[in-house]
């Protein structure tokens, strides 16, 4: 039996904060004891860790991220290797990956092909949920099959048609089908039947630079399909989880639904909470860096995400990790920002974005850990194992120096992209250290994890029904 004991740290959880030496055995988090009781003090370990004036918190489960994807005829810049290494630097221990269903394959196709491509590449453990573009009935009869597999989430696009897209008629199959199976549909929710006629008139008025890009994907197309999605999952009768959520209007949809006792939730992602339109807008077609969708939206829209973030109409916020590099892929969209690949790196940052958000006052510690670690992990099914430090739960746990300063930039960056979305921002807070199942992934800022300690994670069904 391993052990490894954690000293003297603030341990953070979503609902406690305590002085509180933590036990580690064999993977798993055996007890926690208040530093300095002579409970705490009668523990031996291999492995002794000093948090001292340090914060000691669960893991981040970042919910939304897209390795090695497929878009625009290019990918993703991070493989399932370096994008889970960089996840870690950044205190991140589980991801939840999007499989992808092509048009005339099936489900389980694209489930083997990404399993295929994650298998023995992480540094830390993973899941994925199911991009459904098919809606037929071998596709639905599949669904059933994967959520008993423990994919139990699937995503649909309003968006991107030819690629992606699923109508009304599409998305009401599916939803009717996970209201049976206890699967949660996830929604990108943008009108991209009229996005598309938007985006053909600016490019015939030569309107060409990434900043049109934020102009023709309206905050309305946004507000009318999240309403559209959120009144197909009422008829139904099945939970409703919008992803990126980016404008106040699209919020004010969803504090609508949740006050009339709907079980419908809202994602955001810290490009919407940090980054606005003036990026977008950057010369020399640097605003490519930042297309991605939904849009970035003026700076006035972000107080009602903060908003949304404390009164709990949007309850968790992953990154949509989904990078291309400047160079040969977003320079693809020289000339027409509609061929621009749409992604932004982020999972490296979220953690240390959503701390500044604390020093800054827009949240607490607990909501910290609560919108980053908690309700993603509630959510998709992983709670209590992932989320959280408790006896029981996996030991992802992470150091972290809430006095340290940094700046963000490429140049001290693990993700594999040659640029930074948050480039010359300085934030207080850093990952000191990183434990995965109990194996130190990054400790005390070196990288002593490996390819292949991450594991496949399969999950429940939600856990955060009302």
């Amino acid at each position: 039996m391993s052990r490894t004991v954690i000293r003297g740290g603030l341990v953070i959880t979503a609902s406690d904060e305590i002085h509180a030496d933590v036990l580690i055995e064999d993977g798993r988090i055996a007890a926690l004891a208040a530093t300095g009781t002579p409970a705490a003090e009668a523990w031996t370990a291999e492995r002794a860790i000093d948090a001292t004036g340090k914060y000691v918190i669960p893991g981040g489960v970042d919910a939304h991220t897209h390795m090695e994807l497929p878009f625009g005829g290019t990918f993703a810049s991070d493989t399932f290797e370096t994008g889970t290494r960089a996840a870690a630097w950044g205190g991140t221990t589980t991801i939840i990956d999007f499989a992808v269903q092509s048009v005339g394959h099936s489900l389980r196709e694209g489930l083997d092909a990404w399993n295929a491509k994650a298998d023995g590449k992480c540094a830390i453990d993973y899941a994925f949920h199911m991009i459904v573009s098919d809606v037929n009935q071998e596709t639905l009869k599949e669904m059933d099959l994967l959520v008993e597999e423990g994919v139990t989430s699937f995503k649909q696009f309003m968006a991107y048609p030819g690629v992606f897209y699923s109508d009304d008629g599409q998305i009401l199959r599916a939803m009717q089908r996970s209201a049976e199976n206890g699967g949660l549909i996830m929604m990108h929710a943008e009108n991209g039947i009229a996005i598309d006629v938007l985006v053909e008139q600016a490019l015939a008025r030569g309107e060409t630079d990434p900043r049109y890009h934020g102009e023709v994907r309206k905050a309305l197309l946004e507000a009318e399909a999240t309403h559209r999605a959120i009144k197909l999952a009422q008829v139904a009768g099945a939970p409703l989880y919008v992803v990126h959520v980016s404008a106040q209007e699209a919020v004010a949809e969803l504090a609508r639904a949740r006050d009339e006792g709907l079980n419908v939730f809202g994602e955001t992602c810290p490009q919407y909470l940090f980054l606005s339109t003036d990026n977008l807008a950057e010369p020399d077609f640097e605003g490519s860096k930042y297309v991605c969708s939904t849009p970035l939206r003026p700076k006035e829209h972000q107080a009602a995400l903060w908003r949304g973030l404390r009164t709990n109409d949007l309850q968790v916020v992953s990154t949509d990790h989904c990078p291309f590099c400047f160079v040969g892929q977003k320079e693809l969209g020289r000339g027409d920002f509609s061929k621009i690949p749409n992604g932004l790196p982020g999972v490296e940052n979220r953690m240390d974005l959503l701390h500044q958000a604390v020093v800054d006052g827009h949240i607490s510690r607990r909501r910290w850990i609560e919108i980053a670690c908690a309700t993603p992990a509630r959510m998709f099914g992983l709670y209590p194992k992932k989320g959280t430090i408790a006896p029981g739960a996996d030991a992802d746990i992470v150091i972290y120096d809430p006095h340290a300063e940094q700046v963000m930039s490429v140049e001290t960056h693990h993700m594999n992209v040659d640029y930074s979305a948050y480039e010359g921002k300085r934030v207080t807070g850093r990952v000191e250290s990183v434990l995965s199942r109990g194996e130190p992934v990054i400790t005390e800022r070196e990288f002593t994890g490996r390819a292949g300690h991450g594991v496949y994670t399969p999950r429940s069904t939600c856990q955060y029904l009302l």
